[in-house]
């Protein structure tokens, strides 16, 4: 059997950092400096540009770059879908809080045109959309979230269109739901 995540030393790393970060930062700055920083979002060459006061908005910037150009001169594909990865996964685990838990399931990219130039893409969960997500749980125990970001260039031309599916779970119910898979096997 797999170890909770909060057993994994990594998850403990930046939950302690968080906490730490939690006396001299915002969340705002925190989501945003701690995406900036990390070693992982940084080869992905995305960087976070803006946060809104309550996460519910974060815009990216994927620069092209000597790091992220592939053969053709465009910006590498993969590049593209990892500066894009895990915003909204993120955002919602820090949107909904502990009580939740949140893991991206499935992810599409479909490319439109080449990006020849610096990209930028925009994450956004209204408070309406945050509200239902909350219902459906209290109804259902577990939710899966489906949300489409558009990859666009400085004259809003469509680059990647990236789907993800975020399931969501009430984290008691989640927590019995792996019980049961356990005793089952």
């Amino acid at each position: 059997m797999k170890a909770p995540i909060s057993n994994n030393p990594f998850f403990r790393m930046y939950r302690t950092l968080t906490k730490i970060m939690k006396r001299f930062m915002s969340d705002k700055q925190i989501y945003k400096y701690g995406f900036n920083l990390s070693p992982m979002y940084r080869r992905s060459t995305g960087k976070v540009i803006e946060v809104s006061n309550n996460l519910h908005d974060v815009k990216i910037k994927i620069p092209i770059s000597f790091k992220n150009r592939n053969f053709v001169g465009s910006i590498f594909g993969g590049s593209l879908f990892s500066a894009t990865d895990p915003i909204y996964m993120i955002q919602l685990m820090n949107i909904l809080g502990d009580n939740y838990i949140v893991w991206d399931k499935e992810a599409t990219i479909k490319y439109k045109r080449p990006a020849k130039e610096n990209v930028y893409t925009e994450f956004s969960f209204s408070l309406e959309e945050i509200k239902n997500i909350k219902t459906q749980i209290a109804k259902k125990g577990e939710l899966n979230v489906t949300k489409t970001t558009h990859i666009v260039n400085k004259e809003n031309i469509v680059i990647a269109e990236v789907i993800k599916t975020i399931y969501v779970a009430d984290k008691t119910f989640y927590k019995e739901k792996r019980k049961l898979r356990a005793n089952q096997k």
